[in-house]
């Protein structure tokens, strides 16, 4: 098999020394691509995008053309939740946060033609809406979906954080979590009209990612990735989830508190090759 795996960073701050140690796994895991994940336009600025491809280039990186940015896709990632919308299995529900935790429920009541739905991202002049926004959240209908299945196997391979050629079983945790008080999972948020599940699992599969490359944080995000891909009929590739690099107290290294943008190492003189050789967890 021919490895392909994507180094995908979202433009919501500067890249920092955590995000070197996941370029240095990604970039050196075989052929990567560049995805920049600005889906979230309520957070993402162009400016952020920019350092990005800056610091990258600093590190010695190099990825094939062209990147593919997310936010030019809303209306591609609309059409995968608009597929799930007409088999019944997603809803919409107008419940905010406050409510669900006050134990309100949703009701998977399916109210919402596609083609409404799909009518959101597009504007009068039939041209996809660059900033679609929707009057409720989307959620996938966890049990329904795990019925749908049937006794289809849900489980993926693990190569990373060193364990290797290990399978884990993803419906165990989805049964877990239809069956507990927690919401059924979004995938198109109110304020963006997508989600970032939809969205990953949309790309990974357009661009024949075989091997997932990422940090442990987004490992219990996996089984329902694999829902997903096995719902819209997309392969499963092999995911690698590498250790993260923490703070002294142990929490992992973010965009907020602790400065180790890569932009103030290289102003402080630090070289590429340094900077690498501390992105080591």
């Amino acid at each position: 098999m021919t490895r392909r795996t994507r180094f995908a960073p979202s433009p919501t701050g500067r890249l920092h020394l955590g995000h070197a140690l996941a370029a240095k796994e990604a970039f050196g895991f075989g052929p990567c691509l560049l995805r920049i994940e600005d889906i979230d336009h309520t957070r993402c600025k162009p400016d952020y995008t920019r350092g990005i491809y800056r610091d990258l280039d600093w590190l010695g990186l190099d990825w094939p053309l062209p990147v593919r940015v997310q936010s030019r896709h809303y209306l591609d990632y609309a059409n995968s939740v608009a597929h799930l919308l007409e088999k019944g299995l997603a809803y919409p529900c107008a419940l905010t946060r406050s409510e669900l935790k006050a134990g309100a429920r949703s009701k998977p009541e399916n109210t919402l033609s596609p083609e409404s739905y799909l009518g959101i991202f597009t504007n009068a002049d039939g041209m996809p809406n660059t900033k679609p926004s929707l009057p409720y959240a989307i959620r996938l209908n966890l049990s329904l979906a795990l019925r749908s299945m049937g006794g289809s196997s849900l489980t993926f391979e693990e190569t990373g954080h060193n364990i290797t050629g290990k399978f884990f079983d993803a419906r165990a945790p989805l049964e877990d979590w239809a069956a507990s008080e927690r919401p059924d999972p979004i995938i198109a948020r109110k304020d963006i009209g997508v989600s970032y599940h939809m969205a990953v699992t949309y790309d990974d599969n357009l661009q024949g990612i075989t091997h997932v490359v990422r940090g442990m944080d987004l490992f219990e995000e996996t089984p329902l990735h694999v829902l997903i891909q096995h719902l819209m009929g997309w392969p499963t590739p092999i995911y690698h989830h590498h250790a993260l690099l923490t703070r002294e107290d142990g929490e992992k290294l973010s965009k907020r508190g602790l400065d180790t943008s890569l932009e103030t190492l290289r102003e402080n003189g630090l070289t590429a090759a340094q900077v690498l050789a501390m992105a080591a967890p």
